[in-house]
Parts: structure tokens; sequence; C-alpha cells
């Protein structure tokens, strides 16, 4: 039998002054505040259930993995962290395009036009988002060849290497589904060229093909898809297994050196 600890006298009197400071502390602008922000939800009624801040307050002070090797302190080791960085940047941008963009054949390419040459900065936030895309497909890429050539998908992590995998599909998607937002001839005909690619996979091929373009042309329809898909079911697909990528990195620590 394990014997129950008592609170000393001091604890047992510093508890109820610490309580009733609190309390004192707590105003209907404080109450308003944590209600309606997301600091309240997390430190208020799921603190009270889950003890979110004890949790972030361990994570936050565990200690973060050195590298051991020349090998891994350079740049190839940030490639990871570059990527979640670009993917940051396109979260952001694409927010700020999203309240100009219009998805309908008629108005894609003049709601781009407008955008490079009447909103204010326009040109500046679409061409970091299209850079970033474009670094995020060869940072992710190069990451994936790191971790393939230096073996660290070995198991423990082959789970998260699988993972890993998930997010480079889901990166592809995110560049193949964008590309043909401006509707140009370009992001048009590659769009068309890409769908007929599919219905090349065996007895599936044809029906992938006319779910992904809503019919036997793109149109109106597919550009709806692309669009639903672009900034609602990979964003959201995305950020699901970024968190269990990172949940799992943080569990079992950076893979062992050759």
């Amino acid at each position: 039998m394990t014997e129950e600890k008592k609170p000393t006298g001091e604890q047992a009197t510093e508890e109820p002054g610490r309580q009733r400071h609190e309390f004192e502390k707590r105003t209907v602008f404080t109450e308003m505040f944590n209600l309606f922000s997301l600091v309240g939800i997390l430190y208020g009624a799921l603190d009270e259930r889950l003890s979110v801040r004890e949790g972030m307050k361990k994570q936050f002070e565990k200690p973060v993995w050195f590298y051991r090797t020349r090998l891994e302190n350079n740049l190839l080791a940030c490639l990871g962290g570059i990527s979640f960085l670009l993917f940051l940047f396109l979260m952001g941008t694409g927010g700020l395009l999203l309240m100009h963009y219009r998805p309908t054949p008629a108005e894609a390419y003049k709601s781009v036009v407008d955008i490079m040459n009447q909103v204010p900065y326009g040109w500046m936030v679409r061409g970091i988002h299209r850079w970033a895309g474009n670094l995020l497909v060869v940072t992710v890429l190069l990451h994936m060849m790191r971790v393939f050539f230096t073996a660290a998908y070995r198991p423990p992590r082959d789970v998260t290497w699988v993972n890993g995998v998930l997010l480079l599909v889901f990166t592809l998607a995110f560049s193949f589904s964008g590309y043909l937002l401006p509707w140009t001839q370009a992001s048009y005909w590659a769009t068309t060229v890409g769908t007929d690619i599919l219905s090349a996979i065996p007895v599936v091929g044809d029906s992938i093909k006319y779910f992904v373009r809503g019919g036997n042309m793109v149109g109106q329809l597919a550009l709806t898809r692309f669009f639903a898909f672009h900034v609602v079911i990979l964003p959201g697909l995305m950020i699901l297994f970024l968190v269990l990528h990172f949940l799992m990195i943080r569990r079992q620590g950076i893979a062992e050196p050759l």
C-alpha cells in the first residue's frame, strides 16, 4: 500500500491564496475574451477536462534533439521544417487570394488579372503563393530522398514514412489542382491531358476521370471540383496528416544515423 501524501501547512495556506488571487483577476472583459477566443477554449473549458496547459507546457519544455554527426548537421536536416514553413506561407497567401478569386470559367482568369493589377500588393501575394507552391514540391521531394537514402524509414519509423508518402501525394495534388484555377489555355490543356492519363488505370480509370472532371469535358464542374479540392479538402487532409507526422516524430525522435 502506498501512503497518501498530505500537503504541508505552508502549501495548504498558499493554495487558497492563489485561488483567491486568480478569482480576483477575472473580470467581465476577461471572461468574454476567454469565451470567444481560442485561448479561452484551450485554457478554460478544455483545460479543466484534458489538462491542456500541462500537456503544452510539457511539450514546450521537452529538449530539442541535437544532431550527432556532420551529415545530419546541415541544410538537408532542415528540409522538413522548410517544407512546413512553405506550407504556412501557402495557407496565408491562399487565404488572401481567396478573397478576390472567382471560381467560374467566365470570371476566373479575369479575377486573376484583377489580383495582379488592381488589388494592392496582389501581384506580390500571388507571386509568393506561386513560388512557395513550386518550392514546396522540390523541398518535399528532397526531404523524402534524404530520408530514403539515409534509411531513416526503417522500423519503428515506417509508419512515419508512410505518413510522409501520403503528404507527398497531397503536395502533388495541391500543385495539380491549383494549376487549373487561373483558367488559362495552358492550365486547361494541362488538366485535360492530366485527367486523360487517369483513364489509363485499369477497370476504374474512366470512372475516376469522370469523377474528377465532373463530366466528359473540363468545364465548370471540373473547375468547381478542383477549387474545392484545393481550398477545402486537401488543406484539411494536409493539416491532419501533418499533426500526425509531428506527433510521431516527437514520440520517436530523429532516426539514428547509418
